[in-house]
């Protein structure tokens, strides 16, 4: 793996140091992941209730979730495939530490007071189901995307940002929607609707990374420029898993 030190003029001059020792910022890394699981987390929430706009249904999460997809591919592209491993596994643990919170809490006795048990239940309890669709295909969507956006870069030499954005997204997506609908809804929905829900959610995760990648250009070089880096992910290997591996 190697990591391009930008110069201020807006080149690359490649460095001959592997990432873990070249001299390159990280600054922005901790709020990119954070505002990476953050949105996750609210889109896992928002999933709960299921939306209709005209012909198409999915789940509110939807609305959110790409947003997701466009900082892991910020992260991908200017940090690599192992920085932005670390952090797909870090909102793994947290998807599962907020579940298993959601259980705990429904299922202990509510004062006699609180009213509200059966709405707790009807909404939230739902979580733990849904979390696991989304860990599942979060894991493997998440994956797909970040190992495809690396072997593009370095298979393009760093051009055409928008045709590796976007054909990350393609797959990772289509990877991403089929596993969450089919485990998290199936047997609660015909389907017919299970169908509809997942070219629902592909086509409208995919559109809006397509419209919004002009706002990645500006960030992926903005970070970039920031943090004096750009790194080329050239004999890694892609182990998904969140230590191991080159």
């Amino acid at each position: 793996m190697k990591t391009h030190r930008i110069d201020q003029g807006g080149g690359e001059s490649p460095s001959h140091q592997p990432e873990e020792t070249a001299c390159a910022g990280t600054r922005f890394l901790p709020v990119l992941t954070g505002l990476f699981v953050g949105i996750l987390i609210l889109s896992n929430v928002l999933a709960s209730k299921m939306v209709r706009l005209g012909p198409f249904v999915f789940d509110g999460g939807t609305l959110l979730f790409p947003l997701s997809y466009i900082f892991g591919d910020l992260l991908a592209e200017v940090y690599g495939y192992r920085e932005s491993r670390k952090v797909i596994w870090t909102g793994f643990f947290t998807l599962l530490l907020m579940a298993l919170n959601v259980w705990l809490v429904g299922s202990l006795p509510a004062d006699e007071s609180w009213l509200f048990q059966r709405d707790f239940e009807n909404v939230l309890m739902q979580m733990p189901r849904i979390v696991l669709a989304s860990v599942v295909a979060y894991l493997v969507g998440e994956w797909s995307n970040s190992v495809v956006l690396s072997r593009m870069k370095v298979a393009m030499g760093g051009r055409r940002l928008w045709m590796r954005t976007i054909g990350s997204t393609v797959v990772g997506q289509a990877l991403d929607s089929a596993l969450f609908v089919a485990i998290a809804f199936a047997g609660l929905y015909p389907s017919d609707v299970l169908v509809v829900m997942f070219a629902s959610n592909y086509l409208f995760k995919t559109a809006i990374e397509a419209a919004f990648t002009p706002l990645t250009y500006i960030a992926v070089g903005y970070v970039k420029k920031a943090e004096g880096r750009d790194t080329y992910d050239r004999n890694v290997g892609y182990s998904p898993l969140p230590f191991g591996g080159r």
